[in-house]
């Protein structure tokens, strides 16, 4: 029995309808913990499928910087309705959209005939995007206005777990054989089991444990994109419904 039978469309669309369950209980129902329980489970799904885009996309600037503008946009809108700097889903993407190409560098010049200059820098400069994303997620304040990134360090790095084995398009010798399906969701739950565990000691969050869920659907993804390219619709889709949640709640 082939129990891969969800394609990345599913994937994507399994969390986009969880999200949305997520945010009424956040907006609409905050005392129905239930909710944000099945709402864990979104973050995980989205987080694979990014490693997935990364895997496969041949514009990586192209691809950043459409992050990184979608994270703009929504954190002005974020700051003026609530004058804080409490960083959106995407901003905490594209950081980890950022490290994920920093390691595919690094992996490409380690397993060519690049010279050992060259495999060092890109070591560096993988090294120093992480400690970026640490030290970033250790700010409390800017100017006295608050500041968080969404999901923290291993929110960031979650997707970057799921890339770990990654060598596609790459000379990865008998490295190849960890890049299968199995491995990089196997490393990636470990990344699951981190972040909750992180969210359970420092901030008293039990909810997080749920996101280990996600795994079941993970384990039925096909690996293949789906006949339609629904990109641009999740980038519109989570802006879109803060937004219009965000005025409902103001107008109830």
């Amino acid at each position: 029995m082939n129990i891969k039978f969800i394609n990345g469309n599913g994937i994507k669309l399994l969390a986009a309808v969880l999200m949305l369950i997520d945010h009424i209980g956040m907006f609409f129902f905050p005392s129905a913990a239930w909710l944000r329980c099945i709402g864990r489970i979104s973050l995980p799904l989205f987080a694979y499928m990014l490693s997935e885009g990364c895997r496969y996309t041949k514009n990586k600037l192209a691809h950043v910087a459409l992050l990184a503008a979608s994270a703009a946009v929504c954190q002005a809108v974020y700051y003026i309705v609530n004058g804080t700097l409490e960083m959106c889903i995407l901003v905490t993407f594209t950081l980890s959209t950022l490290n994920i190409y920093a390691m595919q560098h690094f992996k490409r010049c380690a397993l060519s005939d690049e010279g050992g200059v060259r495999v060092a820098s890109s070591g560096c400069v993988f090294i120093c995007m992480v400690f970026l994303t640490l030290y970033l997620n250790s700010i409390d304040t800017v100017f006295g206005v608050p500041f968080r990134i969404e999901y923290g360090f291993w929110g960031c790095m979650l997707p970057v777990f799921a890339s770990a084995f990654d060598f596609y398009k790459m000379d990865a010798g008998a490295l190849a054989a960890l890049d299968c399906h199995a491995a990089r969701l196997a490393c990636f739950f470990a990344g699951m089991f981190m972040l909750a565990l992180t969210h359970h000691i420092f901030r008293g969050n039990l909810l997080q444990w749920f996101s280990l869920l996600a795994v079941i659907p993970l384990m039925c993804y096909n690996g293949s994109r789906g006949r339609l390219n629904l990109k641009y619709f999740f980038y519109i889709f989570y802006p879109a419904h803060i937004s219009l949640f965000y005025i409902i709640s103001c107008l109830i």
